[in-house]
């Protein structure tokens, strides 16, 4: 592999670097999009059961804001609930609003740097390119006319093109490949966190006029 980034020259550490940071990128997300971590399947009939008849005490809602993402957000319907028992429907639903709009942020984050990585790794392919191919013209320029070309600049300015297109494609399909998915994850946990907060705001309207 160091030979290899060797021969592809000074245009080729770019490239290292973006594959450095889409991997850290990639486990990152992997990492911090797992389901227990945002929309655990039962948190919500959880929720449910404990405010059946009345709104849980400041320790179970921490506990419940702590556990996910959806937990933050159901635990701020419970916190605007006990803030003002008397609250309107639509304060409970700007509340978790306001909640669902940071987590939003907090599960779309690092994706637009994965996607910068998936569109500049060709473009640095291709500088690359470009780079090995000057140095190829120059090698014939520099040879002379009836000597021909230096044989050692010019493989050296073929290994530049070459290595630089071939790598920046290596790093740039991963990248967009791990960044569709992650986008369409992303999606979906959206989602659930929507149709999970319609169906308790709700449930707390209906607890506030019990």
């Amino acid at each position: 592999m160091l030979s290899i980034i060797q021969a592809a020259g000074w245009p080729i550490w770019p490239l290292v670097a973006c594959s450095i940071l889409a991997l850290a990128l990639i486990i990152e997300r992997f990492l911090s999009l797992k389901t227990a971590r945002v929309a655990p399947p039962r948190l919500l009939d959880e929720a449910l059961a404990v405010s059946r008849t009345s709104v849980p005490a400041p320790d179970v809602v921490r506990q419940l804001e702590q556990n996910s993402a959806l937990g933050e957000v159901l635990a701020s319907g419970f916190r605007a609930l006990n803030s003002d028992p008397r609250c309107t429907e639509a304060d409970l639903r700007a509340n978790m609003e306001s909640t669902g709009r940071a987590v939003a942020h907090r599960l779309e984050r690092y994706l637009n740097a994965l996607a910068t990585v998936a569109s500049a790794a060709p473009l640095l392919g291709l500088l690359g390119t470009v780079i090995g191919m000057i140095e190829i013209f120059g090698s014939q320029g520099a040879a002379g006319g009836a000597t021909g070309a230096n044989p050692a600049q010019l493989a050296h300015g073929i290994s530049v093109a070459l290595y630089n297109t071939a790598f920046g494609l290596i790093v740039a399909i991963p990248a967009l490949i791990f960044w569709r998915y992650f986008r369409g994850r992303v999606d979906e946990y959206l989602l659930t966190l929507e149709l999970a907060a319609e169906r308790f705001v709700r449930h707390l309207n209906h607890l506030r006029r019990a």
